[in-house]
């Protein structure tokens, strides 16, 4: 079992920049493959980026490559989302997610966060 916790979610001038956390269970960490989703009102959770175990495979969604970058610290056991350059349209409840394989589908991840708010005003 991996238990997920998210933090730094916020209200954001459009163009400032927040940082997401993901705490996870130390245990198997560094085994683990994370993926950052997120949800708006009214529309279906979508991919935001993942990171594998080794840090060295980071994909992004197209609407935030370029702003938002995913790091990893295997000693403190977190995953981060830094986010640039804000829009509004980046207003959602942030998901970190956890599984054995990277992936941009959400069904690969079977650990789950239960989010932070991220709203960004124009």
């Amino acid at each position: 079992q991996v238990q997920l916790a998210e933090s730094g979610g916020g209200l954001v001038q459009a163009g400032g920049s927040l940082r997401l956390s993901c705490a996870a269970s130390k245990r198997t960490f560094s085994e683990k493959s994370f993926g950052w989703f997120r949800q708006a009102p009214g529309t279906e959770r979508r991919f935001v980026g993942n990171i594998d175990q080794f840090g060295t495979n980071i994909d992004y969604a197209d609407s935030v490559k370029g702003r938002f970058t995913i790091s990893r610290d295997n000693a403190k056991a977190t995953v981060y989302l830094q986010m640039n350059s804000l829009k509004s349209e980046d207003t959602a409840i942030y998901y970190c997610a956890a599984g054995p394989h990277v992936g941009d589908n959400q069904h690969s991840y079977p650990y789950w966060g239960q989010g932070t708010q991220v709203t960004v005003s124009s």
